[in-house]
């Protein structure tokens, strides 16, 4: 910024035709901005931002400030003496009416212009006539938005700061980049009538007690449509659920959280999905799994046994209440395992046990510990940091990661089972599967928690075939290859849950089409991407809460909410 102040192709087999996303913003943003210096707007780049948001007061300008945060991790500061405040932020956004932006915090604007730090001023008008920009000249270096100051006007500002909403009003233009949030604004679909659908299967949900709460999440053109929270926390009802609520993703953590960093690993030619496990991992080298190919692990067509119940092995003194010297990892509150527990015991037990010839499909929790162990020896780095590193900080998934009671109050964080046979504890931001438990709370199959907004992105940027915010994460041809079908005996893709060409499966929805493509989890979890109709959904909850239960199967919970969906979006094709 200027220092003045106002002065690789990849070919499936039954890969289909590349499908592009299409933002189709039908909102009205009367934002205008005023010299986009360096092309700053929309901000880009989200991994090096640290963001100090500046406002007179955090309850009047709420609906800025929150729509801020869907995109960013921002801190709070008010007007009074804010200088020293954001003196660790490099991003500076300053909001307020003219009235607010006196000559004392345009003095601090300044210096944080000498300061060499990205600063945006977000000026809120009331009348009309106030519809002026503060710079004293029009080629002034100020980043200066003007907007009206309503709660629309300021959401519309946030969104226009970070590519959710295209600037189109005055002379300098922007286009969206990020996701819109608009709650379906101008949609053609008739979501009066599509929410209160969804709304009585939650209900049926909730009453019959198939889960206690959830979050059902839905964007269509890259504008979210609906993001309602059902429920509560518990039957005991002390906490509603919110649409910010963190869960345990289970089985979804193979396609957010290991299956990106292979397909990054591939595209990269680091490794090689038709080379062996024999290659990649010496302990594997000597073992019946020495010959078995990466593709076929990421396919489950490995032979793997299906699961091994780790927890049924443990012995006296394995686990204990109070942590000591050999007990250090954690598996819950009160609940400590042997140091080392996964990998001098699991880990070996894994590649010693039993084998099937490759080929068949056998879905299997190894083939994701296999994934994850291939991964950190080739990145030599941790799988929960390579990715908050690559991909969550970056694309503004601010909730995503494992092990989430390290950051985040555990009233943020859904609880799970109440264990009363291995914990003996409720499970509150301990991850529920009991095997990556044991692994220390990471695993490749399990472990990473989300909101339904930290989905939201990472589905965008699968429907935008590698590219989010401006900035492109995987080459298109790679997102085609993993998210396609890639095997002659079953629906699968590479890591990736694909819909189910049997009609009667009517998977994941008795109206999904050939391009759908996504995961669930056995926490009641799922989240499906519809390249054809440019469409995500997610949906969210807990049924393992208190005990797991089967009724949100037997009710086809997820999938009546997505045939809803689906229904809406038909009646407008007719």
């Amino acid at each position: 910024m200027k220092k003045g102040f106002f002065g690789v192709l990849f070919a499936g087999l039954f890969c289909i035709g590349p499908l592009f996303a299409q933002y189709k913003s039908t909102i009205k943003n009367e934002t205008i901005l005023y010299n986009n210096v360096d092309q700053l707007l929309p901000l880009g780049n989200l991994a090096q931002l640290r963001i100090a948001v500046v406002v007179p007061n955090a309850e009047k300008y709420a609906a800025f400030t929150n729509q801020l945060a869907r995109y960013a991790g921002i801190t709070l500061f008010d007007f009074s003496k804010f200088d020293e405040d954001i003196k660790y932020y490099n991003t500076i956004i300053v909001a307020g009416k003219e009235d607010d932006l006196d000559a004392d915090c345009l003095s601090q604007l300044k210096q944080a212009v000498l300061n060499n730090k990205k600063v945006v001023l977000c000026h809120f008008f009331e009348q009309e006539r106030n519809k002026k920009s503060l710079s004293e000249h029009p080629q002034s270096d100020l980043i200066e938005l003007l907007a009206p100051f309503t709660e629309l006007g300021q959401r519309n500002a946030a969104m226009s700061i970070f590519g959710g909403a295209a600037i189109t009003a005055g002379n300098i233009k922007t286009a969206q980049s990020r996701l819109q949030y608009s709650l379906g604004e101008n949609s053609n679909l008739n979501l009066g009538k599509l929410t209160k659908k969804i709304d009585a299967i939650a209900q049926e949900a909730i009453e019959k007690q198939a889960t206690p709460g959830a979050v059902v999440m839905i964007i269509k053109d890259g504008q979210v449509l609906l993001e309602k929270p059902y429920g509560y926390h518990t039957y005991t009802k002390d906490i509603p659920t919110k649409t910010g609520d963190i869960f345990d993703l289970a089985s979804v953590s193979k396609i957010a959280g290991t299956t990106p960093v292979i397909m990054r690993l591939t595209e990269r030619n680091i490794i090689n999905l038709d080379s062996t496990m024999g290659h990649y991992l010496l302990q594997a080298k000597y073992t019946n799994k020495k010959d078995i190919k990466l593709r076929s692990v990421m396919l489950h067509e490995a032979g793997f046994t299906p699961f091994i119940p780790f927890y049924k092995y443990l012995k006296a003194g394995d686990v204990v209440a109070v942590p000591d010297q050999q007990h250090q990892v954690k598996m819950a509150d009160n609940s400590y395992i042997l140091n080392h527990y996964y990998r001098d015991l699991m880990w070996p037990e894994m590649l010693k046990s039993p084998v099937k010839p490759t080929g068949n499909y056998v879905y299997s929790d190894i083939s994701m510990y296999v994934m994850k162990e291939v991964a950190e020896h080739q990145t030599a780095e941790p799988l929960q940091d390579y990715v908050q590193e690559n991909f969550y900080r970056p694309l503004g998934m601010t909730h995503a990661g494992y092990l989430p009671r390290e950051r985040f109050a555990k009233e943020q964080i859904v609880p799970t089972e109440q264990d009363t046979s291995f914990r003996k504890t409720l499970l509150e931001g301990y991850v529920h599967d009991q095997g990556a438990a044991m692994a220390g709370g990471i695993a490749g199959h399990a472990g990473l928690f989300a909101t339904a907004n930290d989905l939201a992105i990472y589905g965008q940027l699968l429907l935008n075939r590698g590219e989010y915010g401006g900035e492109r994460y995987f080459k298109s041809e790679t997102i085609d290859l993993f998210t396609s079908k890639q095997s002659a005996t079953s629906r699968r893709g590479l890591g990736f849950d694909r819909w189910d060409p049997n009609p009667k499966n009517e998977y994941p929805s008795k109206l999904a089409n050939s391009t759908v493509f996504g995961h669930t989890g056995y926490t009641g979890t799922c989240i499906w991407v519809d390249p054809q109709n440019q469409l995500i959904y997610i949906f969210l909850s807990n049924r393992v809460h208190p005990q797991v239960s089967t009724k949100l199967l037997d009710l086809n919970i997820r999938s009546r909410i997505q045939d809803a969906i689906y229904e809406a979006i038909n009646e407008v094709k007719k």
